[in-house]
């Protein structure tokens, strides 16, 4: 088992780069690997209610793949500062293993996975 790291920065003016990113890390998931997930910029919009509808072309909507993350069990890294600059405050988090995080967790993250993809 490979531990990754899935860095989304994309948000929901990309749909399609954004619900790759999480279709990615669910794949991973179910293939049996440890991933964390660091969303910053952007990509702190995909937690909210409000962009579960949010489909890309041929990469899913956002929802669903969230809907997959959560039942897979899977950890949250988001950016506090992105989160902050964005309106968000701890009720972004209710329903996920999440946590916000600064960019040191970042980079810790990165230097420890064996494996980083970003979108």
């Amino acid at each position: 088992m490979a531990q990754m790291l899935v860095h989304v920065h994309t948000g929901p003016e990309n749909p399609t780069k954004a619900a790759l990113g999480l279709l990615v890390a669910l794949t991973g998931l179910r293939e049996g690997h440890a991933v964390t997930l660091f969303l910053a910029g952007d990509a702190v919009h995909l937690l909210s209610p409000d962009h579960a509808d949010v489909t890309g072309t041929g990469t899913g909507r956002v929802g669903d793949h969230l809907a997959g993350l959560k039942e897979a069990g899977a950890s949250f890294l988001l950016s506090g500062m992105s989160a902050k600059a964005r309106g968000y405050d701890d009720t972004l988090l209710a329903g996920y293993d999440a946590r916000f995080a600064m960019p040191d967790a970042l980079v810790a993250q990165a230097v420890s996975a064996d494996t980083v993809l970003c979108y």
